[in-house]
């Protein structure tokens, strides 16, 4: 079986709590997963000097917008269907359930992928910044304590999410408010930021798509609303309005931000102030974080600097602990629809996924210990492997959840409309695509992966062994979930075509 039951028949030690959570608790778990300080730290740097420059942040709007078209048939598709595992049930309704099988495996990969990136980010900030222990000690520190969060009930690792979120959101509006108010050397050059045609400079084999490809990685979470369609209080309209404000939050933010920055060192010098900025022993882009934090410094304050660089910490926890629950939840649906094995699907006294996120914890904890085992480092390896991997699959899946809508309301025609259910659908099926080929092509870049004597800022595709595997990686994955499905035996073969037919 490939699809969870429906909430309602579901037993009670197999069925989340319902109720848990409102627009803004879905809203701090998404956001939270998005990492604002992480992208506007680790990306925008990078997409400024490889990428378009002072258009960087129309780049960032783009994206967004993209994504916000896609959130028109995601959220037409959560009025039909609300499920643990979104995903991988809009992808069953539309397209059969085998394929939506092989997509939830193909979903877990990019869960467990990002939660692994952001384990080797925070080990190694943590013993840069604080010392004490090696970065594996404090992965495994901060691994213990996710672990027990995420056997709390939800609505407790909102209110963590949302604690460090508005701290970490605060510290990004005050500083752009403050840039932009005084308004740099040059004063506000909108047009240089976000003229159509600045924003295409170079072309999307050349700087614009560097640009795009990570600011599409930057997005990488804002999808994960509809997982907690069970647990809200009313998810057929709480999910849509959360899936839309998460989408318009992080894009207004991530615009907000890069732009102020680009104002903060003037459009018509910021590739040569953020690679002076970002340069350390003569390696431009060594420390791109501190392009923000001198920022932050100039336009604020040194303690503002401070706060930030703590924020980053508490950004990637938050993170963390939202990949966890995202994570443990897509095994929970599988576990409770019978495509992996049941003992996955049982939940605990305070409605938390209990062996699902054990799972979880226990394939998060042994790659830990292996990249620690082999002395790998834990940003070169672990974080610009996995998020690479992650940002890949995760978009190959919304393409795949993209037509299944077109498919579905096609063959389940409602009170959706046309835009819902056709128009918007095939918009954001053409502009993923485009984000797939640019991510896919531009891998070397993302993931430092790049082939022996390439320029990767010129020559797409040049990748090496390792890059080529993990960009392969989620389509064989696919592939092979589809093959599994199709060999099951499935008992409940007329529950199945009820659930996802």
């Amino acid at each position: 079986m490939t699809q969870t039951k429906p909430a309602s028949t579901t037993a009670p030690e197999t069925a989340l709590h319902k109720g848990r959570l409102g627009v803004l608790g879905i809203v701090f778990f998404v956001v939270a997963a998005a990492a604002p300080l992480v992208g506007m730290t680790g990306a925008v740097p990078v997409a400024i000097v490889l990428g378009n420059g002072a258009a960087a942040p129309g780049a960032y709007v783009v994206v967004g917008l993209t994504l916000l078209v896609f959130s028109v048939g995601y959220a037409a598709m959560s009025q039909r269907v609300t499920n643990a595992g979104a995903f991988f049930a809009y992808i069953g309704r539309g397209l059969g359930r085998h394929l939506g099988t092989a997509s939830a495996f193909v979903s877990i990969l990019a869960y467990l992928a990002i939660q692994l990136a952001i384990y080797g980010f925070f080990g190694a900030l943590m013993a840069g910044q604080v010392g004490v222990l090696p970065w594996w000690a404090w992965s495994l520190l901060s691994w213990g304590v996710v672990t027990l969060l995420s056997l709390l009930s939800v609505d407790v690792g909102a209110k963590v999410l949302g604690v460090l979120m508005l701290l970490e959101l605060i510290a990004l509006v005050v500083t752009a408010v403050a840039i932009l108010i005084d308004g740099g050397p040059e004063g506000l050059n909108f047009w240089a930021s976000f003229d159509p045609a600045a924003i295409v400079a170079g072309g999307l084999a050349g700087s614009a798509g560097i640009a795009f490809a990570f600011a599409f990685a930057s997005f990488i979470g804002f999808e994960a609303t509809a997982i907690y369609g069970e647990e809200s209080k009313d998810p057929k309209t709480v999910v849509p309005r959360a899936t839309y404000l998460a989408v318009v939050v992080i894009t207004v933010l991530f615009g907000l931000t890069a732009f102020a920055m680009v104002t903060g060192m003037g459009a018509s010098t910021v590739v040569e102030k953020t690679v002076e900025l970002s340069t350390v022993a003569g390696v431009p882009l060594a420390d791109p974080a501190a392009v923000l934090f001198a920022l932050a410094t100039q336009y604020v304050g040194p303690w503002m600097a401070t706060v930030m660089g703590i924020l980053v910490l508490s950004s990637l926890f938050a993170g963390l602990l939202a990949f966890q629950n995202a994570a443990g939840r897509y095994l929970f649906a599988l576990g409770r629809g019978g495509a992996l094995p049941k003992p996955l699907s049982k939940v605990n006294g305070r409605g938390a996924p209990s062996t699902a996120s054990l799972v979880t914890s226990v394939i998060t904890g042994v790659v830990l210990v292996v990249f620690a085992v082999f002395q790998l480092d834990p940003v070169l390896n672990l974080f610009y492997w996995f998020s690479g991997l992650a940002v890949i699959a995760i978009v190959l899946i919304e393409i795949l959840v993209s037509v299944a809508i077109i498919v579905y309301f096609r063959r389940n025609k409602g009170a959706e409309n046309i835009f819902q259910t056709v128009i918007a659908p095939v918009l954001a099926t053409i502009g993923l695509l485009l984000g797939e080929y640019l991510l896919m092509s531009r891998f070397g870049l993302l993931a430092g992966t790049v082939a022996e004597g390439v320029d990767p800022t010129t020559t797409p595709w040049g990748l090496s062994t390792i890059g080529w595997v993990l960009v392969a990686l989620p389509f064989i994955l696919l592939i092979g979930g589809y093959i599994f499905s199709r060999m099951q035996n499935h008992e409940n073969d007329d529950l199945v075509r009820d659930v996802l037919s």
